[in-house]
């Protein structure tokens, strides 16, 4: 699946990944292949990108929103 998170200044990360591990506002969730449509708000934390390869990156957020569609991720992250 394709994830793209973008900030106010820039695009941060954008590629393929197997899961994404979110911090939501209630808690964390994950995102794998195959999700269901979704759109969430994001509370502040890490988001855990796990790539095909199993190579991990974490990425810091203030909060930001996100919408899962079609095996694309969008995270528009503060």
């Amino acid at each position: 699946m394709n994830i793209e998170i973008v900030t106010p200044d820039s695009t941060v990360f954008e590629g393929s990944a197997k899961m994404v591990q979110l911090p939501g506002i209630d808690g964390k969730f994950a995102i794998l292949k195959d999700h269901a449509p979704l759109i969430s708000v994001l509370g502040k934390g890490k988001i855990k990108v796990e790539a095909e390869d199993g190579k991990l990156e974490y990425f810091d957020v203030n909060g930001g929103v996100i919408e899962v569609l079609k095996n694309k991720i969008l995270i528009l992250a503060e």
